[in-house]
């Protein structure tokens, strides 16, 4: 409970700080102009996101009938936590990774890349599904989505604030117009923190394995370091089990907790 009032706080938090840049540009219309464009972007994500990341990462589904050994771990998480059945999707790369997607329970995906499979047994790759599988449980697919849309708003309205603002321009507004960015993407950071820490937590529960979500995330911080992902978006990340894109700002500005504290949790639920 306290963690999603957390994640309500920071998300209204993200509005506001839309609202005001829109404000800071053109005024009471930018205002309006802003929160229009936040509101068309969500309803386009929340339509449409999960088609564009996994078409994005070449995903292919698979089914019972392929006798997938994804998709019979998926199933029987599902079947035990009594969750709707979900697309499962394998990623062709060799980067150890998996992530969910899609606004709600009924309307959900997971996926994994081919280099997780290789990499985890069994009971360690049924932690991370069930990590994602209580992702979608707790509709932070949708959340993580709008935190994104709004971030991506706000920065869109910085660098056209910074591009329109003449030498007449107020520099309290000027500053405000360069911070913004900066403070909605740290609140990104922080909605996707709490998220994640709860998907262990949930994940940990789901499959009955603590100890093998840990030795997975163990596993996929040294495989992610020694094979990043060579294509996608950044400001995907926060999709990811495991931040995919590593190094310069990406480390410094992670959308995930840092992993030894992540296994530490784990280790104690253990």
């Amino acid at each position: 409970m306290q963690s999603n009032f957390k994640t309500f706080f920071l998300l209204a938090f993200l509005t506001v700080l839309l609202v005001v840049a829109g404000r800071l540009i053109g005024g009471t219309q930018g205002a309006v102009i802003a929160f229009g464009l936040a509101l068309i972007m969500n309803v386009i994500s929340f339509w449409f996101s999960d088609k564009i990341v996994l078409k994005r990462y070449r995903a292919r589904e698979v089914t019972r009938e392929d006798n997938s050994r994804l998709y019979s771990i998926v199933e029987s998480l599902v079947q035990r936590s009594g969750m709707p059945m979900p697309k499962v999707y394998i990623i062709p790369d060799s980067t150890p990774n998996a992530f969910a997607t899609g606004r709600n329970p009924r309307h959900a995906a997971v996926a994994a890349t081919q280099g997780i499979l290789t990499l985890l047994n069994d009971q360690e790759l049924a932690g991370v599904m069930a990590h994602e599988l209580t992702h979608v449980k707790n509709r932070d697919t949708l959340t993580s989505t709008v935190a994104a849309t709004l971030v991506g708003a706000i920065t869109l309205l910085g660098q056209m604030g910074r591009s329109g603002s003449g030498s007449s321009r107020n520099p309290l507004v000027i500053i405000g117009i360069l911070l913004l960015p900066l403070a909605a993407m740290l609140i990104r950071m922080a909605v996707s923190r709490t998220r994640e820490y709860s998907a262990d937590e949930g994940g940990a529960r789901m499959s009955g394995y603590p100890l093998g979500l840990a030795n997975a995330l163990n596993k996929l911080g040294r495989g992610v370091a020694a094979n990043p992902i060579d294509h996608g978006k950044p400001s995907d990340s926060h999709l990811f089990i495991v931040n995919p894109f590593t190094g310069g700002l990406q480390s410094l500005l992670s959308t995930h907790p840092p992993m030894a504290e992540r296994i530490r949790r784990l280790q104690e639920m253990g």
